[in-house]
C-alpha cells in the first residue's frame, strides 16, 4: 500500500495491495513480474506505480543475494540450494549457473552460462569451465532452474551431468553437484548418487 501511494474512488491502496497479495491472487505472479505494462493492467495501478514496485521487488531480489560470497561455504546440497533459491527460483527462464569454490567449499564466484528458453538452455563443458580455470576454483557447484517449478530432471539434464563430471575429472575440477531450482524444491544429483 505504501508503494502503491493513492487508490481509486472504488479502491484504497490497501485495498489494492490486499487483492494482488492474497492466495490465488497475484502474490506468485508478482514475484515473477519484469514487466510494467503487463503489471500496470491491475486496476487502480498506472505505469509510474507499476515501475515502483517492479523497482521495489528488484531491489529486495538484489539484497536477498547481496551477501559477501565468501561468507558461503557450500558442503552439502541444502546449502547451494539456501545460496542459489533466492536468484534462480521465480525466473521464467532457464539459467545455467556455475559456482565456483576454492579448496576448503567457500564460494569464489558465482557465473550465469546461459540463459535459455522457458524449458531448455543450451550448455556446453567448455563454458562451465572457463570460469572455474580462470577463478582457480578447485572445484564447481552446477545449477539451473527449472521455470514450471517442477525440478525433475530431464533426460537431458541427467546426460549434461555426466558430461561435466568427466569433463571435471580430466579437468582436475570436479562437480561437487548439479542442482535443479524449482518452485520452493530442487533436486540434487549428488544426493541422488548421480555423482
Amino acid at each position: 500500500a505504501i508503494l502503491i501511494g493513492s487508490g481509486t474512488r472504488e479502491q484504497s491502496a490497501l485495498d489494492i495491495a490486499r487483492e494482488m497479495t492474497k492466495d490465488n491472487g497475484l502474490l506468485n505472479n508478482l514475484a515473477v513480474t519484469k514487466n510494467i505494462r503487463e503489471l500496470a493492467k491491475t486496476k487502480g495501478l498506472g505505469q509510474a506505480k507499476a515501475a515502483t514496485i517492479i523497482a521495489a521487488l528488484e531491489l529486495g531480489r538484489r539484497v536477498a543475494y547481496a551477501e559477501p560470497l565468501d561468507r558461503y561455504s557450500i558442503t552439502t546440497p541444502e546449502e547451494g540450494v539456501a545460496l542459489l533459491m533466492p536468484r534462480l527460483r521465480y525466473e521464467t527462464k532457464e539459467h545455467f549457473l556455475v559456482v565456483m569454490l576454492n579448496s576448503k567449499n567457500k564460494v569464489l564466484q558465482i557465473e550465469q552460462i546461459s540463459e535459455g528458453s522457458l524449458n531448455s538452455s543450451v550448455v556446453h563443458p567448455r563454458e562451465v569451465f572457463t570460469p572455474a580455470v580462470l577463478h582457480h576454483a578447485a572445484a564447481i557447484l552446477a545449477a539451473h532452474n527449472h521455470p514450471s517449478g517442477d525440478p525433475t530432471p530431464s533426460k537431458e539434464d541427467k546426460a549434461l551431468t555426466e558430461t561435466l563430471a568427466q569433463a571435471g575429472k580430466y579437468m582436475g575440477i570436479p562437480v561437487l553437484d548439479h542442482l535443479i531450482i524449482g518452485d520452493a524444491a530442487y533436486y540434487s544429483f549428488k544426493e541422488h548418487s548421480y555423482l
